[in-house]
């Protein structure tokens, strides 16, 4: 795998992973126009994504069976908080850490490519600029050592 795709992979596993520990997103006030939670189109768009990777995952037979016992409800509301709250949107995620939420699950760096993979698939259905995906991905990326073989 190319460097840049490792990386974009790497970015993207950990945002949804991360997303696992949950929280609320609550109304901080309102963001600049011309920041990334925007440029995901806002509440709505990062709904959208979110919803459009868990279809991906459902289909991957690479991880699916590694979200078989989540509550998917509530994956989906912490990852939709974690994104908003990173991507400069009106949202504060006070969900677990990463390595809290990740400790013992030992997840592999085949399992992250693949969940990045389908992040990737998911922005690109949502017609999501390079340039933006790439940024949500650079937000994403620090957490991949906290999710990662722990």
């Amino acid at each position: 795998m190319t460097g840049w795709l490792m990386n974009r992979s790497l970015l993207i596993l950990a945002a949804l992973l991360l997303s696992a520990g949950m929280s609320a997103c609550s109304p901080l006030g309102k963001p600049p126009a011309d920041n990334l939670y925007q440029r995901l189109g806002g509440e709505q768009g990062i709904e959208a994504l979110v919803y459009d990777l868990l279809v991906e995952i459902a289909a991957d037979e690479r991880i699916v069976e590694r979200f078989r016992d989540v509550n998917i409800p509530r994956f989906r509301q912490g990852l939709e908080s974690y994104i908003c709250s990173i991507s400069g949107g009106p949202c504060e995620y006070s969900g677990e850490s990463m390595q809290v939420v990740h400790a013992g699950h030992g997840y592999t760096d085949v399992e992250f490519n693949a969940l990045v993979d389908d992040l990737i698939r998911a922005m690109e259905k949502r017609q999501l600029p390079v340039a933006t995906q790439n940024r949500l991905l650079a937000l994403l990326a620090p957490s991949y050592r906290d999710i990662v073989y722990q």
